[in-house]
């Protein structure tokens, strides 16, 4: 057929009674409260299949009949009702009405800028874990009352679709979205015209439109390029997420930083903190220094105004995993940095030095213009506290400024519904609002076995049911048999669900080692292939399409799972997205982590699915270094001892897949089947109570911007507004003070004036006496130190005694002295250092200045 085809959407009339339904759609509020989902489902479940669960497409493609239909039902408009009481009564909260508000001001407010964010599947500009974990962090910034804006990128093609063939292999497709079907709104200026924000690449300008989402409390400002005064390569710096070359990299990520400073500054907002999260956002610090510089600042003094109140945090526990840039590069994009601040650009090109390299690291710029950083659990902060040591060179890692908090999850977002009925009958209503506290949870305990077993299994029915769509849906596409399909979904049956069912599922990274369960297939065959105890292992996740190593992964599970033995027992899903995400943390028996030691910086599935009951079975790394607890009578899952770190990949691989082999064969299998008269196994549910009274008060996202509040936010705030104050003097007074001491500090000299006393009877003090060369710095601008402790104390855990100033000395030195009774008996040490302090610094180390005796 030929001719010209005329594309027409005709939208619906929403009734009168519905027309509060366009304001929930427009709201991701939606994306954790899954009543409002569920109204929406009910009108045409096929239409919100159809839709991806968006409730603003569904509104606009919903049969007229159907809308007025429902706005005449009395059911519907009741559920509605509830609904919509629910939405007024959460929006209607004042702000910062949560006890972690009260440090901030009314003009305090907090800009969280990331590369992508994923609160749900109808606002597809998220790729994994790290979009997923910003995504929760503003949902609780909107359940706490936090004063809290976050910054993006508006992506017409989010992260891609995944497919597989029946070889496994993966085949990734982009989709353009419409952004009129997403929940998303243009700002505009005082006249009415749409928002633009302009950000300078080498010889032109770029224009950006400025959009606004909602999440609860919080906007979500976010910035696009498809425009059609940009050229058609600058329309494409926002088509997809992290593509193109490097190119496009820098350019996403100078819109990311500069332009959402510009466009904050355009919606006339003025945040107090910064947080960076992950370097991609780095560049907002270079933006932030040139208008202090504009405004006449001295470059040092913006420096430090501008990294008093930023927080950064990092994500990664790699070295090759910080984003970098060749210095040509930097050079080309940033050519106009000396004609707008009159600051060469080598002193630019410094921000983002690291020894012995010449490629500019975005992590190096996050940490020099920022005072507040940490890592994304306590294995990964000392991790990151040991690769970025070298930006305070005389410290140990255990006491550079490099801090953690622990990731969390939002519970409203990813605890089934069916968990919520029974969880207000035994932990008490209101438990959502104390869901912090361990002793709320411990109602757990209440639960009858016979009810948590059903719950559990009800789960695990929902999982099967979408499992079976998703393998029958690629079986039929990739020219399967029925036949094969039948063998294929034998033990994946939703009306027998007591079978031992474990997930996997993640990107599919090589340092998660996705195949390492494969090791010895006979092994594993001799383990999981019992008629009487059978198990079926559920994977799913992407590898990046430019990550071949990690889609070598996947098609060797794909290998693995086609085996006769196999079969049946392995399935590898497809189309990893948010819904089958939930679906799979609430239904799985164990959840399956093995990650090569120390590589997984937090980690948040597992923490998911323990707080549906499911039980973790993961290597001690990331966040489940600090969760696992086998203290008492019952585990709340169980662990993989890392292997040592002296061993090669090979063994190390070796002993660590022996272990799970050990684990499943002589523990999870066992446990699982040694049912009890009522048909389930009772040392099983008791372990998966403990799994979720043990997980859910610690491991929530309430729990970790509590954290960030209590650590960064509010003193961040603090020390913003103490260098900001009387035209940022205090500011330039630090600026100058830092230059003098680094300028002086090779001289500053330590030396013993006396023969140390060996031993003394106990109440007898010790005197200590050092004369110090302060190579012409002031006596209060050192602190001399003695650390007491035992032998091979670190010194985080020493005593710390300061020595008194007690005058001056010939040839410059000074005399500082300690009259110290010990307190304990037995062998101790001690030593002595002197470093740099100011009243005005944000950590007393962050100079990374030491001298030692």
């Amino acid at each position: 057929m030929t001719g010209t085809v005329y594309k027409l959407e005709v939208n619906p009339r929403i009734p009168l009674r519905l027309e509060r339904l366009e304001e929930v759609a427009n709201n991701l509020w939606y994306s954790w409260d899954r009543p409002t989902r569920s109204l929406f489902a009910s009108l045409s479940r096929s239409l919100w299949k159809a839709v991806d669960h968006n409730p603003k497409a569904f509104l606009k493609r919903a049969d007229q009949k159907h809308l007025d239909t429902a706005a005449e039902n009395p059911v519907f408009l009741g559920s509605m009702a509830r609904v919509l009481s629910t939405y007024d009564t959460y929006h209607d909260l004042p702000s910062m009405a949560h006890v972690h508000g009260r440090p901030f001001r009314d003009d305090d407010l907090i800009a969280y800028f990331c590369a992508e964010f994923g609160f749900h599947e109808s606002l597809p500009i998220y790729s994994g874990g790290l979009g997923i974990l910003a995504g929760d962090h503003c949902k609780a910034a909107s359940d706490m009352g936090l004063p809290f804006v976050g910054i993006g990128l508006l992506y017409r093609q989010g992260y891609f679709h995944q497919t597989l063939d029946a070889d496994g292999q993966q085949h990734a497709t982009y989709t353009d979205s419409d952004f009129d079907d997403l929940p998303v709104a243009p700002l505009h200026d005082a006249e009415g015209r749409e928002l633009r924000v302009e950000v300078d690449l080498p010889g032109r300008s770029v224009q950006a439109k400025v959009w606004e989402v909602r999440i609860g409390h919080v906007r979500l400002i976010l910035l696009d390029t498809w425009l059609p005064e940009n050229t058609e390569h600058d329309r494409e710096i926002t088509h997809r997420l992290y593509g193109g070359d490097r190119n496009t990299r820098i350019e996403q990520e100078i819109l990311l930083g500069v332009g959402g400073v510009r466009a904050l500054t355009a919606l006339g907002l003025k945040p107090t903190v910064w947080h960076v999260n992950e370097g991609h956002a780095a560049f907002l610090i270079l933006e932030r220094i040139r208008g202090l510089v504009a405004a006449g600042q001295p470059f040092a003094a913006a420096l430090e105004a501008t990294a008093a109140n930023v927080v950064f945090t990092t994500h990664t526990a790699v070295p090759a995993g910080h984003d970098h840039f060749a210095e040509d590069v930097i050079r080309r994009y940033f050519s106009h940095w000396e004609r707008d601040t009159g600051i060469t650009c080598e002193r630019l090109l410094a921000l983002g030095a690291e020894p012995g390299k010449t490629d500019f690291n975005m992590t190096a710029l996050a940490i020099r213009g920022s005072r507040h950083q940490n890592g994304v659990s306590r294995i990964h902060g000392d991790v990151s506290a040991r690769i970025c040591s070298h930006f305070w060179p005389q410290l140990s890692a255990a006491e550079n400024p490099m801090d953690y908090v622990t990731n969390g999850v939002h519970l409203p977002t990813f605890l089934a519904t069916e968990w919520h009925e029974t969880f207000d009958r035994y932990l008490g209503v209101g438990w959502q609002q104390r869901q912090t506290d361990p002793a709320s949870w411990e109602g757990i305990d209440r639960i009858p076995d016979q009810t948590y077993w059903s719950v559990r299994q009800l789960l695990k029915s929902h999982l099967l049911y979408l499992v079976r769509d998703r393998v029958r849906e690629q079986h039929l596409r990739n020219q399967g048999s029925p036949a094969h399909l039948d063998r294929l979904l034998k033990l994946a049956d939703p009306s027998q669900p007591n079978v031992l069912t474990i997930g996997f599922a993640r990107r599919f990274a090589t340092y998660k080692r996705a195949a390492l369960l494969f090791h010895d297939p006979e092994v594993l065959r001799s383990i999981i292939c019992d008629a009487d105890r059978p198990v079926l292992f559920l994977f799913a996740g992407k590898a990046h399409p430019a990550d071949h190593p990690g889609q070598e992964i996947v098609r060797r599970i794909a290998e693995m799972a086609a085996r006769p033995e196999f079969e049946g027992r392995i399935l590898l899903l497809e189309g990893y997205d948010l819904h089958l995400s939930r679906r799979l943390v609430a239904g799985v028996d164990v959840w399956l982590n093995n990650p090569i030691y120390p590589l997984e910086a937090s980690g948040t599935s597992g923490m998911k699915a323990a707080m549906n009951g499911a039980i973790n079975l993961s290597v001690l790394d990331g966040w489940w270094g600090e969760g696992y607890d086998d203290r008492g009578n019952v585990p709340n899952g169980w662990a993989i001892k890392p292997a040592s770190g002296h061993l090669d990949e090979a063994r190390r691989d070796a002993e660590e897949a022996r272990t799970l082999y050990e684990l499943l064969q002589d523990k999870v299998i066992p446990t699982f089947y040694r049912s009890g008269p009522m048909g389930y196994s009772p040392e099983w549910v008791a372990m998966s109570k403990r799994s979720i009274a043990t997980i859910a008060p610690r491991y929530n996202v309430i729990r970790m911007v509590g954290e960030y509040v209590q650590k960064f936010y509010a003193p961040a705030a603090r020390q913003g507004r103490r260098l900001g104050a009387d035209g940022f003097a205090p500011a330039r007074a630090l600026a100058d003070w830092k230059t003098r001491i680094r300028n002086a500090w090779a001289g500053v000299r330590l030396r013993c004036l006396e023969t140390p006393t060996g031993r003394v009877p106990f109440g007898q003090a010790v005197r200590v006496q050092v004369a110090v060369q302060l190579g012409g710095l002031l006596p209060e601008d050192v602190t001399v130190e003695a650390l007491f402790g035992r032998p091979d104390t670190d010194h985080g855990r020493a005593r710390r005694y300061s020595l008194t100033h007690s005058g001056a000395l010939d040839h410059g030195e000074h005399l500082f002295e300690l009259d110290l009774t010990p307190e304990q008996c037995g062998k101790l040490e001690y030593r002595i250092r002197a470093f740099p302090e100011h009243a005005l610094l944000t950590h007393k180390f962050e100079l990374g200045l030491m001298v030692w005796l």
